[in-house]
């Protein structure tokens, strides 16, 4: 009766003004007083911006009436952008009020005194204006910003607005409870990253921008802030030129009035939306929609199906089912033996017995892609032990194959179908107890004295009779007693050429080899030989070799098909140092590099298991027989493997220098994705295979000139190596094929030499004459000579003058501005047109087919005598070794 009476009351009260309430349009000026009785007929909206794009108002989500807001609203659709008090819902008795100094919240019934407020300005306020874009500003006279609501996000980021470094969205806890929920957008300063709040200080990440394939990632750079426009979401570095770190891209707009944001909903997912402006043929009266979603299915989110639950992308959407030992309950799933999932605040649950009960192969946890194995854990039992020791820790998955262990803590989400089954594999379990009856604590009573004495009583009696074993095989060994068959001079006395001197000293090898569990934080999936041999039907599907080794199609039992590199030329390196390095390259992760899957360590057997790439390598596509690549699908080629090197460069914690960068190591699948494959493997390559070591860190034709002259080799040496690569692109051929010479007109044979032909034509600006004839012209001919020039810029001999890849994406983009290449850093290539004419037009094979013998040729000197000089471009193999510094 009290509330009826209430209402009733306030009805009275504000009846004179329910229907005097007009809507005002942009601005508001001080000693403004209102309620949502004032506007009761315009649904609370009193103000809206100039083109009635958004609108203020006091806000009641859904049908209910006992929770009030002050907020933005997209106007055709009534969906909030902004909340000035989403901590605390008022109730139908508040009052807003705008004065010159500010604005504020309060409940006149209430002992407080504000319920929210603008923070202090320093001027007094002349005016309240919102904009279309969705901003909220108090002007001083002058009409300068005194106060936005750009500066107090909630859960959305509209166009303009950012969101700086520390801080973050939060999601509402519903769609009628605009309460901040367990869902945050945390902007760090080198990602953007979704996270669960499972307590007031802990959170689970579920997504990061940079892990996105949809994403790209230009630099390491440290960020500043986060915005978007109609072209993409942005992470932006805090440096002059406000570089862009990261970038997510949106489909182009289907028209100029169509407008894009960022929303964080209920259930923890990233929205895109877009809206048409007013007088847009595509809009409608609520034109509203979700242009993308991150992540992108359900399945990623933490609490789709409650605790434990486990979830299964259907052809609707995502289904809902509870794993194997488990029941379904109104929290998610619960074990089906009636145990309990224990507590910290339950003191009772620290009295009774724990268990654990396994979750099932092929069920992951949401939280594991993004979390860290516990560095001090290399087995089994140490993470259950470990788990069982933490009242927090609800229960953990070990991954076998590479010995991690991962702790669910405080609270626990989602589970989903990894889709795979073999034991390769993380397993959860989930900590449960069995609650004690007071018969089973008297029994456990009884039993305490004989439990301590055993507990006593065994490990003394198990040390004594190990001392004693201990002292009997020493002295057994000591006399000369045979052990085992063998005695122990019979061994010594083994010559060291005899056969079973071999025979031991393998077997000693092989065991601490195979036996040797070696535990290093981030390893990827460890397969056995047996394994792969199976995958690959024996090793018989060829599909690829290079200096690191074969390649060999394989098929995993997850149906998955992979690429497994058996490596060559290891020589003695040890398997400590190689699963480091493996370790390495597993946690580098970006959409223009290839994903290492596992590798195999057995034995003498070192072997890595890749993502395979339908499409093989660039130079399949486009040096061999069949339809040509499009100009536009090259330049997505090559800005895609410029990002991929970029990242190498300067995305990684620690810089890789790649060492050959050529077209055999570009992969392309029928997803138009571009890969650099190889990267990272020079350092496993060992330094003792002097004559090999600099054939197998770079391919004739790719080689900079500091390979040639023992000179420090830098991430510029890449730079030289791509902008080969680059020109090859535009041609059609290789830059020194037999071919690409004997198809020039007799007038340009002299300049034969591709590189040096470019540079020519780029002199005379005819960038035309240098397309791939296959291309018949269908070019843009302006990026024709924006690709010659950032290839020619690459190509400078002195490496500090050479871009970085960096500056070389961003120049193919078009986002930097092109440099002009520096003639005078080009003149080396006319000395290796002539040594590319002096071998190649008498009949050796390229520079593939050089002798490895030093090569004489005619040389001319600035006088016009000639002599005989030895050039670079013919040094051996064994004159281009040498302690090389990465």
């Amino acid at each position: 009766m009290a509330p009826f009476l209430l209402l009733s009351f306030y009805l009275y009260l504000f009846l004179p003004l329910s229907s005097a309430g007009p809507i005002t349009t942009e601005f508001l000026h001080p000693n403004f007083t209102g309620s949502y009785y004032h506007f009761i007929e315009n649904s609370g909206v009193f103000l809206v911006s100039q083109n009635s794009i958004f609108a203020l108002a006091f806000y009641k989500p859904g049908a209910q009436a006992s929770r009030f807001y002050l907020s933005i609203l997209h106007y055709p659709s009534h969906t909030p952008v902004w909340t000035a008090n989403p901590s605390l819902a008022l109730p139908v008795s508040f009052l807003f009020s705008f004065t010159a100094t500010g604005l504020s919240l309060t409940i006149p019934s209430s002992n407080l005194s504000s319920i929210w407020s603008t923070p202090s300005i320093l001027k007094p306020a002349n005016s309240l204006r919102l904009l279309d874009s969705g901003e909220l500003q108090l002007l001083d006279s002058t009409n300068n910003s005194l106060w936005s609501s750009f500066s107090q996000p909630t859960d959305t980021i509209l166009p303009g607005q950012t969101l700086q470094s520390g801080a973050s969205l939060i999601s509402a806890t519903t769609n009628v409870d605009l309460t901040p929920g367990p869902y945050h957008l945390f902007i760090t300063d080198t990602d953007a990253l979704l996270q669960w709040s499972t307590t007031n200080n802990s959170f689970l990440s579920y997504w990061a921008l940079s892990l996105d394939l949809r994403a790209t990632e230009n630099s390491n750079k440290q960020v500043e802030h986060l915005s978007l426009n109609n072209t993409g979401l942005y992470l932006f570095a805090s440096n002059a030129t406000n570089s862009v770190v990261s970038g997510f891209l949106f489909p182009p707009p289907t028209s100029n009035k169509e407008i894009r944001f960022l929303r964080l909903d209920a259930s923890g997912q990233l929205h895109i939306m877009r809206y048409y402006l007013p007088n847009d043929s595509k809009s409608s009266t609520s034109d509203l929609s979700t242009l993308l979603l991150a992540p992108t299915s359900h399945c990623d989110l933490p609490f789709t199906c409650k605790a434990l639950g486990l979830c299964s992308s259907g052809s609707n959407g995502s289904i809902c089912s509870c794993p194997s030992n488990f029941g379904a309950s109104s929290g998610g799933c619960e074990p089906a033996d009636g145990s309990l999932l224990p507590s910290c605040s339950s003191g009772k649950d620290q009295e009774s017995p724990v268990s654990y009960l396994s979750l099932g192969i092929g069920n992951d946890y949401f939280a594991n892609r993004f979390a860290s194995p516990n560095p001090s854990i290399n087995d089994f039992s140490s993470c259950e032990n470990l788990c069982s020791a933490n009242c927090s820790c609800l229960g953990f998955f070990y991954k076998n194959s590479s010995r991690s262990c991962y702790l669910l803590e405080q609270k626990l989400g989602t589970l989903f179908s990894s889709n795979t089954e073999d034991h390769s594999s993380a397993v959860g379990y989930v900590k449960t107890i069995h609650q004690m009856t007071s018969q089973t604590k008297s029994t456990n009573s009884s039993i305490t004295f004989s439990f301590i004495f055993l507990v006593v009583l065994l490990p003394c009696m198990a040390v004594v009779v190990g001392i004693i074993l201990l002292y009997t095989i020493l002295m057994k060994w000591h006399k000369g007693i045979p052990i085992g068959g063998r005695t122990r001079n019979n061994r010594e006395t083994e010559p060291m050429g005899s056969e079973a001197y071999h025979h031991i000293r393998t077997d000693v090898k092989d065991n601490l080899e195979i036996g040797e569990e070696i535990s290093i934080p981030g390893l990827p999936t460890r397969f056995a030989y047996s394994d792969l041999e199976f995958a690959t039907v024996n090793f018989g599907k060829h599909i690829g070799s290079g200096g690191f080794g074969s390649v060999y199609k394989g098929n995993l039992p997850d149906k998955s098909t992979v690429a497994v590199k058996r490596m060559a030329n290891m020589g003695r390196q040890g398997r400590h140092e190689f699963l480091t390095e493996i370790a390495v390259i597993s946690n580098i992760r970006h959409i223009n590099l290839v994903k290492l899957r596992g590798f195999c360590a057995e034995g003498n057997h070192r072997m890595l298991v890749y993502e395979y790439m339908n499409r093989g390598s660039l130079d399949q596509s486009l040096f061999r027989l069949g339809s040509p690549l499009d100009w536009s699908e090259r330049l997505h080629i090559a800005i895609g493997a410029a990002r991929g090197l970029a990242y190498l460069h300067s995305g990684c914690d620690h810089k890789i220098i790649h060492c050959d960068v050529k077209p055999e190591n570009i992969l392309l699948d029928d997803q138009k994705g571009v890969k650099i494959a190889d990267f990272g493997l020079a350092k496993l390559i060992a330094p003792d295979q002097s004559s090999l070591f600099t054939t197998l860190r770079g391919t004739r034709g790719y080689l900079a000139p500091e390979w040639l002259t023992n000179s420090r080799i830098t991430d510029k040496t890449d730079v030289y190596s791509f902008g080969m690569v680059l020109l090859e692109i535009v041609h059609g051929r290789k830059n020194w094929s037999i071919d690409s010479w004997c198809k020039l007109p007799s007038s340009s044979k002299t300049n034969g030499y591709f590189p040096m032909v470019a540079l020519k034509k780029h002199e005379e600006r005819r960038y035309d004459e240098l397309i791939d004839p296959k291309l018949e012209q269908k070019v843009d001919i302006e990026e024709i000579g924006r690709v010659i020039k950032v290839a020619l810029c690459c190509l400078h001999e002195e490496p500090h003058f050479r871009p970085s890849m960096e500056a070389v994406a961003g120049m193919l983009e078009g986002s930097l501005k092109v440099w002009e290449p520096r003639i005078m850093s080009l003149h080396h290539l006319s000395m290796y047109e002539r040594g590319f004419l002096g071998n190649d037009i008498w009949g050796n094979n390229g520079l593939e087919g050089m002798n490895t013998e030093t090569t004489s040729t005619v040389c001319f000197d600035s006088d016009g005598t000639s002599g005989v000089c030895n050039l670079p471009s013919y040094l051996s193999a064994e004159q281009l070794s040498g302690p090389r510094y990465l």
